[in-house]
């Protein structure tokens, strides 16, 4: 069984992002299951705080990536670039640096994202690459999954309800799955 390990960018409750990771928890292909982390308790990134350790909310997190066989950034999209706190949660995750490898070289990653607005963050999916790159991440470009006009394509309680957006993200993972058995 494959694991991916779901990450949203998003720490609003009710966030597009984060409910666009738990329906791809019901979506995912037969021999692979999606585990969802959050972003939850991970301070700002600081040097002096780094001085006395790396903190264990991200020694955690940083542990779960390097088990799993694959990770799905849900990214948000704010002025046309990355999520502030996905980012610092990337900056963290880097640290040491001498653990990067450990964390994410070589590591499969694939980017989705869900937005209110029409263009589906594909800017902010942009803007991912050149991180993924100095990560040494191994990016999956064989599919795209941008969301836009989120409030009709979810209801009040967060469940993806528009048909074709459920079928394109099912779509999406079978291609990731795929991707990951290279």
């Amino acid at each position: 069984m494959a694991t991916l390990l779901g990450i949203s960018g998003s720490l609003r409750r009710g966030s597009f992002n984060t409910a666009l990771l738990h329906a791809a928890e019901s979506l995912a292909p037969d021999g692979v299951r999606l585990e969802i982390a959050t972003l939850h308790g991970i301070p700002l990134f600081d040097g002096d705080v780094e001085r006395e350790g790396v903190p264990d909310v991200v020694t955690a997190l940083k542990d779960r990536i390097a088990e799993c066989d694959g990770l799905l950034l849900a990214t948000p999209e704010y002025n046309h670039s990355l999520p502030g706190p996905l980012k610092n949660a990337v900056d963290w995750l880097s640290r040491p640096q001498a653990d990067q490898p450990r964390v994410f070289h070589g590591r499969p990653v694939a980017l989705v994202g869900a937005t209110p607005g029409p263009t589906g963050t594909r800017y902010a999916q942009t803007a991912w690459l050149p991180v993924i790159q100095n990560l040494g991440m191994r990016p999956w470009f064989g599919g795209a999954f941008y969301l836009s006009q989120a409030r009709q394509a979810f209801d009040e309680s967060g469940t993806l309800m528009d048909p074709d957006y459920r079928e394109r993200l099912r779509g999406f993972l079978a291609g990731f799955a795929e991707f990951l058995g290279r």
